[in-house]
């Protein structure tokens, strides 16, 4: 049966995105096949995969509202074992289409309950907030990664984010677990990144993955070619920091 995690921070900008693709595309060179799943209305897991997401009508938004069953809505990518369900602004309505509507936080987990079985791994991509959407990707997953940028106010809102997921496990979804607490747009050469690093360790100890995403202008260039890193820039730092993220991951399975 395929892990489904979420990659999430209600803070935009830390690597969420750039970490659910480039993760999605080395655990399929590590011999995974994965679904990369995109709740967040920007769209941006398709377009960083070569997709233009704003003209689709198959995506996570028909999913959610029950138009489309998720195996209907599963796009190719050029990515062999690597597919997707884009989303893009559609889904932004979708807090009002669940006004008054019953058990709306299980929506995500029902629709995927009939493909988890044709995964090693379904990553979610969630958006920079904790409304209805990133509460349907936490209930229909078994564990969260958390993405931090090594930056002044990496832990602004952090408590927010771990009330939220105590939540889920509460009243939702027990079995939620953090998956991992991953650093993201690292640069060593500053006292700040390599403090910020040492507080985020202390805190959450051995959840910490001992790979670190380095601040890296590839990574950031790859979206704007559709292309995850290990395509785009394969002998790059920041292709070599995702493989090791990947073997992390993995060899913590």
């Amino acid at each position: 049966m395929g892990k489904i995690v979420s990659i999430s921070n209600q803070k935009g900008g830390v690597g969420k995105t750039t970490t659910a693709i480039n993760l999605a595309s080395n655990l399929v060179d590590l011999g995974k096949k994965v679904l990369l799943l995109d709740i967040d209305p920007q769209g941006n897991s398709g377009s960083g995969l070569g997709l233009e997401v704003q003209s689709l009508n198959k995506t996570t938004y028909e999913v959610m509202i029950g138009e489309l069953s998720a195996r209907e809505a599963i796009q190719k990518t050029f990515v062999p074992n690597l597919d997707i369900i884009p989303s893009n602004i559609n889904l932004s309505g979708l807090e009002v289409d669940f006004l008054g509507i019953e058990k709306k936080e299980f929506k995500l987990k029902d629709a995927l309950a009939s493909i988890k079985e044709s995964y090693d791994y379904i990553l979610i991509d969630c958006p920079p907030s904790l409304g209805v959407l990133t509460i349907n990707a936490l209930c229909a997953s078994q564990s969260v990664m958390i993405t931090l940028q090594t930056e002044y106010f990496a832990l602004e809102g952090l408590s927010q984010l771990m009330r939220i997921i105590s939540l889920v496990q509460s009243q939702w979804n027990p079995s939620l677990s953090l998956e991992g607490v991953l650093l993201t747009m690292y640069d060593k050469r500053t006292n700040l990144a390599n403090q910020v690093a040492d507080d985020v360790r202390n805190y959450f100890k051995e959840k910490v993955y001992e790979t670190v995403i380095p601040r890296n202008v590839k990574l950031s260039e790859a979206p704007s070619f559709g292309k995850p890193i290990n395509y785009y820039d394969p002998d790059g730092v920041g292709a070599k920091s995702y493989k090791s993220l990947a073997e992390e991951i993995v060899g913590r399975a």
